[in-house]
């Protein structure tokens, strides 16, 4: 179904609102639910899930330092919107088909209030998992300014539990940006771009069996996921009108599997001033921003010079990345319209300041450990491909173990022929830089032989991060901090079909 572009209007997320303040802590209330939702004029409501009746969630916008808690409310219907494969661990068929935990994407919290994928539940905690230790979650924001999201993160099934439409937007702001003059109030949006399937009654599609279909599993999960419709904040092709002056936007890839490398259509460039943690240390003036899935970007768009324009937002990365099939320039080519047609409603005194923060790293020297974890591809019981971390499985005994306050450098060997974007709970990191080796050889010997010169990261991607792209034959390495808590977390790769089927692992942070 090739649905008509630029028709509906971006929508303009909803902001939460905190329904009470108890022992110092603000209350919010959010409810998963099922429900109908327009996502395109010539498509009939489709059935969705969400949170307090809104598709994506609606945002969470809180200060730094602001304590908050959430009771994240599982009221959705015993049957599953989607093909569950009880082949795969964590949704066996002895396992309830609908089961969620929220996990804020990017928070430093505590272990009880991550989301750990073992800690689901199900509606009125009838049946909970293993994990599972407490219904309210607490929020501290003692951290950087940022765009983060949040999302389920049930074993087994956050692949569909994000495509039913279990995401949404959490913002945390700091006061002292606003001596940065940066776009604010209503020319500060965010962007969240999914890409989705439906069928001819306007209901979601997402496929039940591998290519070719699988003769001992159905239904069956798929090695990655790719929608021929992309989405931004729920709509489909969406427009934005826009005044001629300069908007921030927060970029979020909410997607399975899809890479975005978007551009503009008149060759504009972007002025980007964030990544998935906070801040640049400064602008960085770039034509093009590759976006993994979780991977963020806040960037400033000066649409002055641009009166009476339509500006599309377009993507041109391959799928799966980066050694896949190239988009379809009239569908997953094309993300969203600016068009440049409302008069300036009052002057535009937001800057583009050549400073933005300080960025201090850590010191390598100071690593007490440093990990070579390898990303390797292997096949399971049924035959199907399966990619796994450091060649290990979800349940296998835990090796990694930082000690509190220690730093460690982790260096990603790619032995697959995909990138993979890597998140890792709690901590943000600074990838330390990139380099080719011989994967044939390693594979032989498990010793790394080098082929290419040392690649620092690229300008917009030196700052805090907690995703980063893992590309193959490629060894990437990040530092980082274990702090400031001491329990069980996870990390994994961000396609979440790859993180269903076995790639994600726990580790432990240790006193």
């Amino acid at each position: 179904m090739l649905l008509t572009k630029y028709v509906d209007k971006l929508p303009i997320i909803p902001t939460q609102q905190p329904s009470d303040k108890i022992d110092g802590f603000y209350y919010y209330k959010m409810n998963m639910q099922q429900f109908k939702q327009k996502l395109h004029r010539d498509l009939l409501p489709t059935t969705v899930w969400g949170f307090n009746g809104n598709y994506p969630g609606p945002i969470i916008d809180v200060k730094r330092n602001q304590n908050i808690s959430v009771k994240w409310i599982n009221n959705l219907p015993s049957k599953h919107l989607l093909p569950v494969d009880t082949t795969i661990h964590g949704a066996e068929k002895d396992v309830p088909r609908v089961r969620t935990v929220t996990h804020l994407h990017g928070a430093v919290v505590q272990p009880e209030s991550d989301g750990y994928p073992d800690a689901w539940y199900t509606n009125d905690y009838k049946v909970v998992g293993p994990k599972f230790t407490r219904e309210v979650y607490e929020y501290p924001n003692r951290q950087r300014a940022a765009t983060l999201w949040y999302h389920d993160h049930a074993i087994g099934i956050t692949r569909l539990n994000i495509y039913a439409g279990l995401a949404g937007i959490y913002i945390i702001r700091d006061p002292a940006e606003n001596f940065l003059c940066l776009p604010k109030g209503d020319y500060d949006i965010p962007l969240f771009i999914q890409d989705r399937s439906f069928n001819d009654d306007g209901s979601l599609f997402y496929p039940s069996q591998t290519d070719p279909p699988n003769p001992h599993v159905n239904p069956s999960i798929v090695h990655d996921f790719f929608g021929d419709t992309i989405l931004v904040n729920g709509m489909v092709w969406p427009y934005l009108e826009v005044e001629p002056r300069k908007y921030r936007f927060r970029i979020i890839n909410g997607s399975n599997s899809r890479f975005y490398n978007i551009y503009l259509s008149n060759k504009q460039p972007f002025y980007q001033i964030g990544t998935d943690q906070g801040l640049l240390k400064s602008p960085v003036l770039t034509k093009e921003i590759l976006l993994a899935p979780a991977e963020r970007a806040e960037v400033i768009l000066d649409f002055s010079r641009c009166w009476g324009q339509n500006i599309v937002l377009l993507n041109n990365a391959v799928s799966p990345y980066p050694r896949g099939e190239e988009v379809d320039e009239d569908t997953t080519g094309q993300i969203m319209q600016f068009r440049v047609v409302k008069h300036l409603n009052r002057m535009d005194y937001s800057l583009i300041p050549h400073r933005l923060t300080c960025i201090t790293p850590w010191n390598e020297n100071d690593a007490k450990v440093k990990r070579d974890l390898t990303l390797d591809r292997s096949e399971d019981q049924y035959g199907r491909g399966l990619m796994l971390l450091d060649n290990r499985r979800w349940m296998d005994k835990i090796l990694i173990k930082p000690q509190l306050g220690s730093i460690e450098v982790w260096k990603f060997v790619n032995l697959s022929n995909a990138t993979h974007p890597i998140h890792i709970h709690l901590v943000d990191f600074l990838v330390l830089d990139r380099q080719s080796f011989d994967v044939e050889h390693y594979k032989e010997t498990g010793k790394i032989i080098t082929t290419g010169p040392v690649k620092l990261p690229d300008l917009n991607e030196r700052g805090w991060k907690d995703t980063v792209r893992a590309n193959p034959g490629e060894l990437t390495r990040i530092i980082m901090k274990f702090v400031p808590y001491t329990g069980l977390y996870p990390w994994h790769c961000h396609i979440l079909e790859h993180e269903d089927h076995e790639m994600m692992l726990p580790y432990e942070v240790i006193y």
